[in-house]
């Protein structure tokens, strides 16, 4: 006999207090085995599909291994040091940029500034961009040092993933094998839908989310845009929220055009030298992410992720922000997945509550027959 429904929800109800009790004492120190294991969830059809072709899994397992941490090493010497310089050199010209804002502002509209309030406001705005962006980088600096430190990121990180990956389908069955026998097709239906909704988002975003940021960093630079790759990579990694990426990004790439671009009047050797703005460069920068949204809405995305993954982006940003201010990063690590698996539950939920008598109601089949001494009754 199976247990009764309130039993059921008293042990589920323990399991995620008990998950969220884990995130929260455990978080960092769960960090490099939660990334192994996205990272062997997403290359587990990878390793599956090497297998199909005549490779053992310890074999097809190394290969994926080698490849991604040659790939990875690539990626740390050639691009890395090029972001973190950009995005520096990117913060200590802020105020410079903001500064001309200011001026072009106060000539269009030199009411608007007649007021010290708007120039007090705007020069305290440039020093906090600047203040604040160097602690920022600071910060993310320090962070990754103190979370990821160089043995788990070189080592422990790629050896969970090896043997996760080596083993990722013993695992599956092991925990199937655990499933209470009267819910297994239930689980298994929505394990199922958990899964498609994942790998549509993880691995068809992520692919469109590198392509983007490649697309966006090569595009800018040989359009000639100063801080072009990190705007590009910056505008490409948070593709991943529908329209978020070219709206951030553009703007971001648009303001710098203009500041770049722009004619500008300066005395060299004592004559006045007057600068034409380059509209050209600045068009091919609003083209740039023009043909970025038509590529990304058009192709990529039908392509690669597909239209029915069911992750809302208001949904998204939510559950990025309650695992992110809960759990830190770690939190924002496991918001996805855990976001896919309520958005499924739910759903399922749903189902089963329009298709029960509460919501439907009782149809005239259902109402108890009435006896045809009825009238006699009440005659009497």
């Amino acid at each position: 006999m199976a247990l009764p429904v309130e039993t059921q929800l008293r042990y589920w109800t323990i399991a995620a207090v008990v998950f969220c009790l884990l995130l929260w004492f455990l978080g960092q120190t769960l960090m490099p085995f939660i990334l192994g294991g996205a990272i062997a969830y997403c290359l587990d059809p990878v390793a599956d599909w090497l297998e199909r072709h005549g490779f053992s899994r310890i074999v097809a397992t190394s290969i994926i291994t080698l490849t991604a941490i040659f790939m990875f090493i690539i990626i740390a010497l050639a691009v890395v040091p090029t972001l973190v310089n950009q995005a520096a050199a990117l913060v200590d010209v802020m105020p410079k940029i903001i500064a001309n804002i200011r001026d072009f502002l106060q000539a269009q509209f030199p009411d608007l500034f007649d007021q010290s309030t708007m120039q007090s406001s705007l020069t305290s705005l440039s020093q906090l961009v600047q203040d604040q962006g160097a602690k920022f980088l600071n910060g993310i600096v320090t962070s990754v040092n103190s979370i990821i430190s160089v043995v788990v990121l070189f080592l422990i990180v790629p050896v969970v993933a090896f043997y996760l990956l080596m083993d990722w389908d013993n695992m599956i069955a092991r925990v199937d094998d655990l499933v209470p026998r009267d819910h297994a097709p239930v689980v298994r239906d929505l394990a199922r839908q958990i899964d498609t909704t994942l790998a549509s988002f993880i691995r068809g975003t992520g692919t469109v989310v590198s392509i983007l940021a490649c697309y966006y960093a090569l595009a800018l630079m040989l359009a000639g845009l100063n801080f072009g790759i990190v705007v590009g990579v910056v505008a490409g990694i948070i593709s991943f929220i529908p329209y978020v990426g070219a709206l951030v990004g553009g703007a971001l790439a648009i303001g710098l055009a203009l500041f770049q671009f722009w004619g500008s009047v300066e005395m060299v050797d004592g004559d006045t030298v007057t600068y034409a703005t380059n509209w050209t460069a600045i068009a091919i920068v609003v083209a740039i992410f023009v043909v970025g949204q038509v590529l990304e809405g058009n192709v990529l995305t039908p392509n690669l992720v597909g239209n029915s993954v069911g992750l809302h982006p208001v949904w998204l940003i939510f559950a990025l922000s309650v695992f992110g201010s809960l759990f830190g990063f770690v939190g924002m690590l496991v918001a996805v997945p855990v976001a896919a698996m309520i958005g499924v539950v739910t759903r399922f939920f749903l189902d089963q509550y329009k298709s029960g008598r509460l919501y439907q109601g009782l149809d005239h089949a259902d109402l108890p027959a009435k006896s045809d001494n009825t009238g006699d009754d009440d005659a009497a």
